[in-house]
This record gives C-alpha cells, structure tokens and sequence, in this order.
C-alpha cells in the first residue's frame, strides 16, 4: 500500500479512539504522578488508600443522582468477573437476559450455571436490539445498556416483575449516558471505557433490594468461591476497601475522571458531550455515500460507540492501517463480528473537535485508497 500521509490541520489532536481501553486525559495522569508517592506501594487498608476508594464511592454517588438507599459497590476482576459473581450471588432460580451482542451473551452464559436454571434468553440479532418481558418464573432480569461489542443501545426501564431484580451491565455506557438509576437494583461497570481508567476493576450501584438478595443467598448453604461473594464485596465497600490487593493507578485515574465529570456539570453534561461526538459521526455517515451505519433503527444507536459499515469497494483494513499510520488508532471493528467495519469510541474524554477531525481523516485516506 502506497504510503499516505495526513495532513496536520485534518488530523485529531489525540488520535485515541478505541472502544476500550479508551483515552486516558492527561489530567489524570498528572494527578496519578502528583498522589502517586502517597498511595503507590502502600497497603490498601490504610487511610489514604481507603480515603481514595471513599473520593471514588462519593463521587459516583453525585454523578449518578443514586437514590437512598443505594450502596456503591466495588470489587477486583472486572466486569467477566461480575457476570460470575452475579450467577452465585444475585440470580436465585432464574434469570431472563437480553442478548444482542458479545457481551449480552456472556452473562447468559454465566447464568446457565448448573445450579440454576437455564435462563430465558432474549436473542436479536448484532446490529439490532432485544428487550426483556416479565414472565413467570423470573427472579432477575438482566440486560446491557449498550453494547459494545456492536455499537446497540437500549432505555433503562424496570422489569414491571414485583420481587425480581432489575440487572444492567453499563461497561461502556456509565459516565456517558444518561439514566436514572432508581429503574434498576444493580448497574454494574469497569472503569476502561467513559471513565478512561485501566481494567481489572467492577463497580456497581445496588439498590437495598438487591442487597437484601445477596445477604439472603449468602447466608444459605449455596456454595460460593470467596473472591465471588457478593457478601464479602458489601463489607468491604462499607470499610472503603476490597477483599484483595486493587490496582491503585486504577482508582486515581477513576476518581479524577468521576471529579472532572462532576466539575463538568454531572451525567448530564456528559451525556451532551457524547451525543455531540457520536452526532457528528452519523451526520457523516447520512452525507458518505460508502459508510452506512451498522445499527439500522436511529433509536437504538449508541451514543458511545459509533458502528460504521463500509461498502465492499472499500477495505476497512486498509483505512485502519493507513489511518494507525498516522496516530489514529483503535477503530477497528469488533473481531468475531467479522464485518468490513469501523468501530469508533465516543466516550466522555473525546473532544468532539477531534470526531470532527476524524471524520475528515477517514475521508482523505479513503480518496487515495
């Protein structure tokens, strides 16, 4: 391939785009290096280590409006962690689970643990959406608010199911999405994608229903490994503090992310910054007669992560590999979806200049390719 090189004024001034791990601000980095000698290399269950886990608690709570009641709930392992987690601890009998995407369909496939029943599984195809429904029979009801994998997103609404749970997975929609939180009992996330930290990591916001759920399932005799109970995660957030060792570079590039969210004007002001981002790439895609968007309803489009498919007369290898030559990396697309795509994260720390800027850079590379 024929060697192309960007223009400067077209190229964005950060060229991080990916879907996770996303851009680190540098803010961040610069309050990572100023702490760093106070946190770094010390115990976790001392008090500034504890003290930065209580900033993360707190700010979580203002950002996301939690209503009384909720706890903010933090634990190692991520997100693929969670999904286990839930299976010993949330999930009673049976659970119903939305299913569009990779990411859907892995807590499905940890809530066919063999000790429950098989889940009602709500499948739709990528590019589409499913919804959950009360049925019989259901206990808890889970579902993601976006998915990443395939760039779908869907409203945060309640199962209309009196004492069952309502379950989100938000990985990559908290902090960049707007929800109200009381129309569920557990929104669960790392902290890799809007709030531009490492992975490794799983936070979640419960309502009192669900810890009545996770103190009822752990005091009977379901066996449950120890770095999954849900039951030891709720006393050790209570003393600002996880089971084992977290990863400190992680929480100081969490909590500066959720205090500039703050600082910004709260969930709704990042909400606006990613519908202007992810606006300015389907105003694209609408006027670029060889993209077309993946999600085909405009209502189930993800304000986070933008799909993009290209016509087969266009090698998305190549715009990838062109554009990483030049800076701009991770927007290609998800790999078992094995589609000619571009997959462009929105989240909370892009500029929207620098979409902008990228759109015009997918443009120049394609015009020479």
């Amino acid at each position: 391939m024929t060697e192309i090189t960007i223009p400067t004024d077209l190229l964005p001034h950060d060229g991080r785009f990916g879907s996770g791990p996303s851009l680190v601000r540098q803010q961040q980095l610069d309050d990572l290096v100023a702490r760093g000698r106070d946190i770094l290399g010390t115990s976790h269950r001392q008090p500034p280590v504890k003290q930065l886990v209580g900033a993360v608690q707190e700010g979580l709570a203002t950002l996301f409006r939690i209503p009384d009641g909720y706890e903010v709930l933090l634990a190692n392992g991520g997100s693929t962690a969670f999904w286990d987690s839930a299976a010993f601890g949330l999930v009673e009998a049976r659970a119903q689970t939305a299913k569009f995407g990779e990411f859907g369909g892995k807590f499905a496939k940890a809530a066919a643990a063999p000790w429950l029943q098989a889940p009602d599984v709500r499948d739709a195809a990528p590019g589409s959406v499913a919804f959950l429904e009360a049925a019989e029979g259901i206990d808890l009801y889970a579902t993601p608010h976006n998915e990443t994998s395939t760039g779908a997103m869907v409203p945060v609404h309640r199962v209309d199911a009196p004492g069952a749970l309502t379950m989100i997975d938000a990985t990559s929609a908290a902090g960049g999405i707007e929800v109200d939180i009381s129309q569920c009992d557990v929104y669960y996330f790392a902290p890799q994608k809007n709030f531009g930290a490492d992975g490794g990591l799983w936070l979640a916001l419960v309502s009192p229903a669900a810890i009545e759920r996770i103190e009822r399932i752990g005091a009977s005799d379901r066996y449950v490994p120890d770095f999954l109970d849900l039951t030891n995660v709720v006393a050790n957030s209570r003393k600002q503090q996880t089971l084992n060792t977290p990863a400190l570079a992680t929480l100081s590039l969490l909590e500066s992310q959720i205090r500039w969210m703050n600082e910004l004007g709260g969930l709704a002001a990042v909400d606006a910054r990613t519908r202007e981002s992810s606006g300015i790439l389907y105003d694209w895609i609408e006027r670029t007669p060889w993209a077309s968007a993946y999600v085909a309803n405009p209502e189930h489009r993800s304000q986070v992560v933008v799909t993009i498919d290209l016509d087969e007369a266009i090698d998305g290898t190549a715009v990838t590999a062109a554009l990483r030559a030049n800076g701009v990396v991770d927007i290609d697309p998800y790999r078992k979806l094995g589609r000619n795509q571009l997959r462009v994260g929105t989240f909370a720390s892009v500029e929207p200049e620098d979409v902008r800027r990228l759109a015009a850079s997918i443009d120049y590379v394609v015009e020479r390719l």
